[in-house]
C-alpha cells in the first residue's frame, strides 16, 4: 500500500463489501498473480456460494532465476500450482490461455479470447490488474489489465465478435488490484489464512518472488508477515482487521 492512495473512512465514495456474487472470474498475467491480488476476497466468495472462475493469461515460461530451468516443464508445473492454489481458494475452474510469458500483447486477438471467456463464464464481477498503475515495470500486468477492461467492453456488446455465437454479457463490477488510487476495500479478516496457504502452492515461486527458499525459516516467516501486515495496515483505516484494496468500477 506504500504506494496506494486511500481516502479517509466514510469519505464519498470509499466502499467495503460487495454484496456476494454468484460468480466471478479473476484475470491474471501470471500463475500466482490472482492469489497476491485478490486471494482472500475470492476465498471469502467461495465460502459463501460464489463460483469462482480464474483465467491465467500467460504461459509463466519465464518464472525462474536457473538459467537452465527446463521451460516446458516449467510451465507444466505452474499450471499445476495454480490449480492447486486455485482449490484452495475453492475455485470451480482455471483457464490458461498460454501466451508466452513477457511477450503478452493487448491486441484485438488476444481481446476476443477474453471476450469469448467473459461471455462463457457470466461474471457478476471481473477482477484483474489495473493497467494504469503509475511506473509499472511488467508490461504482461500492464497488457492483463487492458485485456480485462476491454474484454469486458466487447463482451457487453452484440457487434463485438458475433461469430463466436455467444450472447453478450455485462458484469455488474469490476474490482482492480495494485491500484494507485484505491475506492474499495474488502474485509478478509477471516481469510488471509487462505490466501497464504494458496500462495504457497506456488513453490516455484519461492525464490523470485516471495524470497525464501527454506520452507520452515525465517524467510517464509518474514514473507507471510509481510502479507499480513499489508492486509492489516489497508483495513485498519477502515475499522477492519484485514483487507484487500481495490479500484471499483460500476459503470460496466
Amino acid at each position: 500500500m506504500s504506494n496506494s492512495y486511500l481516502a479517509p473512512p466514510g469519505a464519498e465514495g470509499v466502499t467495503v463489501d460487495l454484496p456476494l456474487p454468484g460468480r466471478a472470474l479473476a484475470i491474471g498475467a501470471h500463475p500466482d498473480d490472482i492469489d497476491f491480488g485478490c486471494g482472500a476476497t475470492l476465498a471469502k466468495w467461495a465460502a459463501g456460494g460464489c463460483e469462482v472462475f480464474e483465467l491465467v493469461l500467460t504461459d509463466g515460461s519465464k518464472g525462474s532465476w536457473d538459467p537452465k530451468a527446463d521451460r516446458d516443464e516449467l510451465v507444466r508445473l505452474r499450471q499445476r500450482e495454480q490449480r492447486a492454489a486455485a482449490a484452495r481458494l475453492g475455485g470451480r475452474d482455471v483457464r490458461f490461455l498460454g501466451w508466452v510469458d513477457g511477450e503478452l500483447a493487448s491486441g484485438l486477438s488476444e481481446r476476443e479470447a477474453v471476450c469469448r471467456v467473459i461471455r462463457e463464464a457470466r461474471p457478476d464481477v471481473v477482477l484483474g490488474h489495473d493497467p494504469w498503475k503509475r511506473y509499472r515495470l511488467h508490461p504482461d500486468h500492464r497488457h492483463a489489465g487492458h485485456l480485462a477492461v476491454e474484454g469486458i467492453v466487447a463482451a457487453r456488446d452484440p457487434h463485438f465478435f458475433p461469430a463466436q455465437g455467444l450472447a453478450p454479457h455485462r458484469p455488474s463490477h469490476l474490482l482492480l488490484w495494485e491500484a494507485d488510487v484505491v475506492d474499495h476495500l474488502e474485509d478478509v479478516t477471516d481469510w488471509l489464512d487462505t490466501k497464504l496457504e494458496a500462495l504457497l502452492c506456488h513453490a516455484s515461486q519461492w525464490e523470485s518472488t516471495m524470497a525464501f527458499t527454506d520452507d520452515a525459516g525465517r524467510e517464509r516467516a518474514a514473507f507471510e508477515a509481510r502479507i499480513r501486515e499489508r492486509a492489516t495496515a489497508t483495513g485498519g483505516p477502515a475499522g477492519l482487521g484485514a483487507a484487500e484494496p481495490f479500484k471499483r468500477i460500476d459503470r460496466l
